[in-house]
């Protein structure tokens, strides 16, 4: 697999310069996914390239414009959706540290972002979960993580554990311990190189140091459902990425007016998605924001599946039995769209948003819309 050319990348030092760099090698990150996909290999070339210009420090800082950030997890999506969410995890991480921990985590933190270190987020678990437990003088983790992104490549774990009181408490551990990490727990169509696998955490020994924030705090609103705005972004790349190959696929021939009607459908429904995107990524970045701001990004997450629901059925459509093959790059594209889409209850929280909207009239001049 070639890799970048480190020593010829110049090192970014904002959100803007950064998505410069992206775009730039756009091309690079296309043609190394498949071979990715097939392996269900972690995109190391990839996220080694975005950490030596700037990427994993400049999107995880607190400077970081929330439209830059949108902008830059958007084109990620676009150029591989496993890389996406992998960088949203770890901006996700960040910003965990950053609310909650002491003044010491982040001051460790940002040693651990200057040096290229990936940081992400664990907390889905099976019964009975990952618990905190004494040994003597030691206290151990016991129990395991599944659905845990990069499990085995990421430095910087932030995972949910249950505390002797009964407390579910954050606490940051080294997610790169391979023989911790089982890859086989992934068996998935799509998303394959996020390497989402099982992470073993069983005897896995911790201190005070690990502990961030206090109880509860994992979940605190508005920041937890706020925060997937990030993730919708990813989404939106995504879309926006079959969206462009089924432009390809129409361009060079004369088409049939049904087909050129449904691409302007998906192309308003994606477009649509990217307004409420850009709005809530402000939304959720202001000082106050609150209950309403909430309200707006989960209506956010149901408008973009939408949107992406809307072109995976388009472009497989109009392509017809070639979009399933899997050296045609439709494939994973729709693949990886259709397993991220799958977000944690989808349901509830377009019940949370519409009743928000039903209880306050947002067309009277008020903030909610």
């Amino acid at each position: 697999m070639q890799a970048f050319d480190l020593d010829t990348v110049e090192r970014a030092d904002t959100a803007s310069e950064v998505n410069s760099l992206i775009r730039a090698h756009m091309c690079d990150m296309h043609s190394r996914a498949p071979e990715l996909d097939r392996l269900g290999a972690f995109p190391t070339a990839d996220v080694a390239a975005l950490a030596e210009y700037g990427a994993l420090r400049v999107f995880a800082s607190d400077g970081a414009h929330p439209l830059a950030l949108m902008e830059g997890l958007r084109l990620l999506g676009r150029a591989n959706l496993s890389l996406g969410r992998i960088i949203e995890g770890h901006v996700n991480g960040a910003l965990l540290v950053r609310l909650y921990g002491s003044e010491a985590q982040r001051a460790s933190m940002a040693d651990d972002l200057a040096t290229g270190k990936l940081f992400g987020v664990w907390n889905t678990e099976s019964p009975p979960g990952v618990k905190i437990i004494r040994n003597g003088k030691q206290w151990l983790l016991c129990g395991s993580k599944s659905y845990a992104t990069g499990a085995g490549h990421v430095q910087r774990a932030i995972v949910t554990a249950t505390d002797p009181h009964g407390d579910r408490v954050m606490v940051l551990v080294d997610g790169a311990q391979a023989e911790r990490a089982d890859p086989t727990a992934w068996s998935v169509s799509g998303m394959r190189a996020s390497c989402s696998g099982r992470y073993d955490l069983t005897g896995m020994e911790i201190d005070g140091s690990q502990i961030i924030g206090a109880p509860g705090d994992y979940g605190r609103e508005p920041h937890f459902s706020a925060g997937a705005w990030r993730f919708t972004a990813v989404q939106l790349g995504g879309a926006e990425r079959i969206l462009q190959l089924f432009r390809e696929h129409l361009t060079g021939h004369e088409c049939d007016p049904v087909h050129v009607a449904r691409f302007g459908e998906a192309l308003a429904d994606v477009r649509s998605g990217y307004l409420w995107v850009r709005e809530a990524a402000i939304r959720a970045h202001a000082i106050d924001a609150g209950a309403d701001e909430v309200a707006f990004v989960l209506m956010t997450r149901g408008v973009v599946e939408r949107a992406g629901l809307s072109i995976l059925q388009a472009a497989t459509r109009t392509v017809g039995t070639k979009a399933f093959f899997s050296n045609y790059p439709l494939d994973q594209a729709c693949r990886d769209l259709a397993l991220y889409l799958r977000q944690p209850a989808p349901d509830q929280a377009l019940q949370r948003s519409a009743s928000a909207f039903i209880e306050r009239d947002a067309w009277r001049n008020d903030p909610l819309w």
